[in-house]
C-alpha cells in the first residue's frame, strides 16, 4: 500500500537568500563576494537579505546596517530593488501554478504548494518539487530550497535543513526519525522566551519535548503547549490556503536619526496612518485593532494596542488613537522607528452601516474623493496641511 494514500502532498519552496542573489545573478562580479542587502553601511537602515557569503561573517536579516559593516567592511552593499523583486517573484510564482491552482505565498521568497490533486498528471510529489527547482534554476538562474511532506509544519521544516539549493523529503513513515534530533528552537512558535522555558524543563531537543504529557504542557504553556504536543508528534492540519487573507495592514519608518522632538514623531504617525488608511480603503478593508510600534536608540522594541468599538478605514480616527497610545508611553529614550499596524479586519461588506453616524459617512465619502484624486494625479495630489 502507498505510504502517502490519504495524505496531503505539501511542497515548501523557499528561495536562497533571495534578494541577494537577485543582484548576483544580475551582476556578475558580485559572484562569491559578501553582499549585503539594504542600503549604505553609514544609513539607518536595517539588513533585508544577505548574501552566504555574508552570513559567514554573522551577517543576517533586521540587523542594522552599522552593524554589518562592522563585522565585514569588505561587504558590497546595494540598495534594496523592490520592484525587481516583486517581478523575479511573479515568474516563479507562475512556475509554480503550472504544476497546481492551490498556491500559498507567504513572501516574495517563499510558497506552500498542495500538490495532492496534481500527481495524476506531473507524477509522485518528489518528481514534482524536482521539476519546480530545476525549473526555476533554469529560466531564472536562481536556486531554491525545497522541503516535501504530508503536512506545512514538517515541509517548511525540511525546507530549510540542507540549505542553500537544498531538497528533502519526509516520508510518511519516518517523520518522528526525522524530528527527534532537531533542536526545540525548529519547532513553530518556539522563540527565545518559549525556548529557555522548555531548557528550564530540561528539554533541548523535539525527542524531549515528545515524551512530555499534553496536560503538564498546557499547564506550563496555556494553549501553546497543545500545540507544541501536536508538532512535536509532526501533526498539522492546516490546509494550503491559495487565497490568504490579509491580516493586517501596516507602515513603519526608521528615522534618519534618532527623534525626541513630540512634535516630530506626531507629524510621522499621521503620515503613516495617512498610508495605513489609504491601503485599507484600496482593498475594501476596515479593522479593529490599532498598534502601535516603537524602537528605541538601543534596540528596545515595545508595542500597545486600542480595539476600538467598531471598525474603521479613516486615516483621523487611526491617528487620534496612534497618537494617544504614543502619549501613553514614556519617551525617556530618543527613538529610532515608528510604525502604525491595523489588525481584527473585515470587508467593507461584512460591516454593519447602521453601526455608523452621518458624520463618518461623509468622512468616509470625503475619503474616498481624495483617494481617486490621489489615484490621477498622484499621492501629493491632495495633502493634509501638517504633512506639508
Amino acid at each position: 500500500m502507498n505510504q502517502w494514500e490519504g495524505l496531503r502532498k505539501i511542497i515548501h519552496v523557499d528561495m536562497d537568500a533571495f534578494y541577494a542573489s537577485v543582484e548576483q545573478r544580475d551582476d556578475p562580479s558580485l559572484l562569491g563576494k559578501p553582499v549585503v542587502v539594504g542600503g549604505k553601511p553609514n544609513s539607518r537602515g536595517v539588513v533585508s537579505t544577505a548574501s552566504y557569503e555574508a552570513r559567514k561573517f554573522g551577517i543576517h536579516s533586521a540587523m542594522s546596517m552599522s552593524e554589518a559593516y562592522r563585522r565585514c567592511p569588505e561587504a558590497i552593499f546595494v540598495p534594496v530593488n523592490m520592484k525587481k523583486y516583486k517581478e523575479v517573484s511573479l515568474k516563479i510564482r507562475e512556475i509554480f501554478l503550472t504544476y497546481t491552482p492551490l498556491v500559498e505565498p507567504l513572501s516574495l521568497d517563499e510558497a506552500f504548494l498542495d500538490v495532492t490533486g496534481s500527481t495524476s498528471l506531473f507524477g509522485a510529489v518528489d518528481s514534482i518539487a524536482l521539476k519546480i527547482k530545476e525549473r526555476i534554476k533554469e529560466e531564472l538562474n536562481l536556486t531554491a530550497s525545497v522541503g516535501i511532506a504530508s503536512n506545512k509544519f514538517l515541509a517548511k521544516l525540511a525546507s530549510d535543513l540542507q540549505k542553500p539549493d537544498g531538497f528533502v523529503l519526509v516520508q510518511p513513515d519516518k517523520i518522528q526519525e526525522f524530528l527527534d534530533p532537531l533542536s526545540i528552537e525548529r519547532v513553530w512558535g518556539v522563540g527565545k522566551r518559549t525556548s529557555e522555558q522548555l531548557h528550564k524543563l530540561n528539554v533541548r531537543k523535539i525527542k524531549d519535548l515528545r515524551n512530555l504529557k499534553p496536560d503538564y504542557l498546557i499547564q506550563q504553556f496555556g494553549v501553546m503547549g497543545s500545540q507544541l504536543y501536536q508538532l512535536a508528534r509532526g501533526i498539522d492540519e492546516r490546509p494550503v490556503e491559495s487565497e490568504r487573507v490579509i491580516k493586517s495592514i501596516g507602515r513603519e519608518t526608521t528615522f534618519s536619526t534618532d527623534v525626541t522632538d513630540v512634535e516630530v514623531l506626531e507629524t510621522t504617525l499621521l503620515e503613516l496612518a495617512v498610508d495605513v488608511g489609504r491601503r485599507l480603503r484600496q482593498r475594501s478593508l476596515k479593522g479593529k485593532t490599532i498598534t502601535l510600534k516603537i524602537r528605541f536608540d538601543d534596540f528596545k522594541t515595545l508595542s500597545r494596542s486600542q480595539t476600538l468599538d467598531q471598525v474603521t478605514d479613516l486615516d483621523e480616527v487611526i491617528f487620534y488613537e496612534a497618537r494617544t497610545l504614543l502619549r501613553s508611553v514614556s519617551l525617556i529614550k530618543p527613538i529610532r522607528l515608528l510604525g502604525v499596524t491595523m489588525s481584527n479586519l473585515s470587508s467593507n461588506c461584512d460591516c454593519q452601516l447602521a453601526l455608523f453616524s452621518e458624520e463618518d459617512s461623509k468622512s468616509e465619502t470625503l475619503a474616498k474623493v481624495i483617494d481617486a484624486l490621489n489615484q490621477k494625479f498622484g499621492k501629493r495630489g491632495i495633502v493634509r496641511a501638517r504633512l506639508l
